[in-house]
Formats: structure tokens, sequence, C-alpha cells
């Protein structure tokens, strides 16, 4: 996963579990769970002293984010080209669906935050919470037949934000959150077809 979300841009790596029920040849239902590895990213920002007589008068100071997200998602893949049970050559999919992400999300401050002396930015704030975010799932993939029902896919997909959910204080950025593209590889089994 590539995350480009503006100011929390990261990679991270994941697992996706997946089921699929197919109701004709060229079209099927999907259900699947990802979660990825720690998502990490860093940014600068400025402490303005509160008193004129405070030196000094501006303190840089850097937010280091971690992002760990999870998502489940149910939606319709559709065959382009094949079918879900062709037995040689490859096929061309295309799936959409709507999903929901859960997001930890950690920021540490380098600095000691001196509240005291200094107005810090609204966000991000230090320590830590999660996120939740309603999405809409859009993917392409290519299967080829490895035989015997079974098959090596890979595809891409993204989540867009299906929802205006307010803006979490530990966003770095509230804009296009979540904003990623996942390129996965995998294999599918095929169990108890019996389309006829």
């Amino acid at each position: 996963m590539r995350n480009l979300s503006p100011h929390q841009k990261f990679w991270s790596f994941g697992q996706t579990i997946q089921g699929q029920f197919h109701f004709t040849p060229k079209e099927s239902m999907y259900v699947w769970m990802s979660y990825y590895s720690p998502g990490k990213f860093s940014n600068h920002y400025l402490a303005i002293a509160k008193s004129v007589g405070t030196n000094p008068q501006q303190q840089d100071f850097i937010v280091h984010g971690t992002w760990r997200p999870r998502q489940i998602s149910v939606g319709w893949k559709h065959y382009l080209k094949g079918a879900f049970d062709q037995e040689s050559g490859w096929n061309l999919y295309g799936t959409a669906g709507f999903g929901l992400m859960v997001s930890k999300v950690e920021n540490e401050f380098n600095i000691k935050p001196d509240t005291a002396n200094y107005i810090y930015p609204a966000y991000p704030v230090n320590g830590n919470n999660s996120f939740r975010r309603l999405t809409f799932d859009l993917g392409l993939g290519f299967e080829y037949v490895l035989g015997s029902d079974i098959y090596l896919y890979s595809d891409v997909r993204t989540w867009v934000s299906a929802s205006d959910a307010p803006a979490s204080v530990y966003f770095h950025d509230t804009r296009n959150v979540p904003m990623p593209v996942i390129v996965s590889v995998g294999i599918r089994l095929l169990f108890g077809s019996g389309i006829e």
C-alpha cells in the first residue's frame, strides 16, 4: 500500500483475506478483510511564543506520525474477460464495493510540548487514538489459471472516502483521507463450484 494523503504519505505491507460467492460465470460478490503494517511519516511545524519576552519566539518541532490501517469491504466483482471458473488462459476483472477503514493513529513530538509558553497548531496533537472512514472501493485485476481450480491473481485498488466524518485532530492534513493505492498479488482457490 502507498498512501497518498497530503503530508501523510507512507508505504505499508499487508494481507487481504477474502471470500467470493459466484452467482454467474461473470458476476460474483466478495467480502474481504485487510490489515497492514504501521505506515510512518514526519512533518515540521512551528510553535509561536505566547509572550514577547519568551526566547526563542518560534520553536520548530517535528511530529512523527504512524497509521496502522485495517479495512473490511463488501462488493461486486465483474469479469470483463473470462469467468471465475475458466480452465485455461487469463481473466480480467473489475471490483466495486463499500468498506469501513479503521486506523490506529499515533503522533509523537520530537520535543515535549511546552503549552505554558507556546501556542501549538490545532492539529496534529500529541498522543494516540483511532479514526474510522466509510470507503468506496474500486479495483482492476488480472488472473492467470494455474490449473486444477488454482488461480494466480494481481490487482490494483483504492479506497475513496465515502463519508463526511469529522476530521481527527490527529491528522497532519485533513484532505483526502484515506487515499491509498494498493497492489496485491495472491492465489485464489476455487471450492464447490456448482454453476452449470
